[in-house]
């Protein structure tokens, strides 16, 4: 059955190739390479085959990070670097793979949601009594992670560890609140990783999300990064609106998906990692707000300084 489904999505994709014209030949193309592929059909997560899916390989992985990132830091005090250190184009760089692999995560995931609601929709009316909606929110019992979905879990969860050498960055940058920052990244690579091993619901929504922002952020990181011209003073202030509104859905939907829980239908699978999930995303939001409140009490204590060398400069030049 599953090698029917392969051949018959790889022979509806070069029709659709070669009487679609130029656009939809390369629609048809980029569907194929994001939800179509063989090895994104038949993707199976597997401790023994898929790369960083142990749980002894999560938590040393986790230990390790943390102390690197504790002893670079340490070190960097006792060789008295209170200045930031000359990065050239890496944060730039960073910022552009994170964008482009944030984008490409979310156009695959986006076209294969579309697919699986296209190939197992018929199998909702008998067995589990569900919709599109409220199968993107609340997986039925017995989901497995395997398919095309949880192929960009997976990509999800690799992208991951590229976020994570944003943190060696600020180090070396000699950015503030590095244990906070420490704590975020090993969260959610920790909630990632729930997800494939507990196939747990929910996540498919929290992806795009993530995605999308993160595509959008980095990539005007990136645009400012290598000195093109900025659309206003306002775009960091866009982004953080932009991030709050995305974070505020997902909160949202963490309700939603607890109503569909209790409702009718047998409950949604992985809710004992939704749990967990959730009290993660509490403490990442009340991180974000303390990480914000504080950036801002910087900047107008900096702008209250600048003032005032600015008035007794005024002062002793009129004297």
């Amino acid at each position: 059955m599953e090698m029917m489904a392969i051949n018959s999505s790889m022979t509806t994709s070069i029709s659709a190739s070669k009487g679609g014209g130029g656009g939809g030949a390369a629609a048809a193309g980029i569907a194929y390479w994001l939800a179509e592929h063989p090895a994104i059909v038949g993707f199976r997560w597997s401790h023994a085959h898929s790369l960083g899916s142990t749980w002894s390989f999560l938590v040393e992985f986790l230990i390790l990070y943390a102390l690197t990132a504790a002893s670079l830091n340490l070190l960097l005090r006792l060789l008295r670097f209170h200045q930031p250190l000359p990065l050239g184009p890496l944060l730039s760089l960073h910022s552009l793979a994170m964008s482009l692999s944030s984008a490409a995560i979310f156009l695959g995931m986006l076209l294969s949601v579309a697919a699986e609601i296209r190939d197992t929709r018929w199998s909702w009316r008998g067995r589990y009594a569900t919709t599109p909606l409220r199968w993107l929110l609340c997986f039925p019992p017995g989901t497995r992670p395997s398919g095309r979905v949880f192929f960009w879990s997976y990509a999800f969860y690799l992208s991951r560890f590229l976020h994570l050498l944003r943190t060696f960055l600020h180090i070396l940058r000699r950015r503030r609140r590095t244990l906070a920052g420490v704590f975020r990244h090993s969260a959610r690579v920790c909630m990632s990783f729930l997800w494939l091993e507990f196939s747990q619901s929910f996540q498919v929504v929290v992806i795009l999300c993530s995605t999308l922002a993160q595509a959008v952020v980095f990539g005007h990181r990136f645009w400012v990064g290598v000195g093109l011209p900025a659309a206003s003073r306002s775009g960091p202030m866009l982004m953080l609106g932009f991030q709050a509104t995305l974070t505020g859905c997902n909160l949202i939907c963490h309700f939603a998906v607890l109503l569909l829980h209790f409702a009718k239908g047998g409950g949604c699978n992985g809710i004992g990692a939704w749990v967990f999930n959730f009290v993660l995303n509490v403490a990442l939001i009340l991180l974000f707000v303390d990480k914000t409140t504080a950036a801002k009490k910087e900047e107008k204590g900096e702008v209250l300084e600048e003032d005032g060398a600015a008035g007794d400069k005024k002062q002793y030049t009129c004297q």
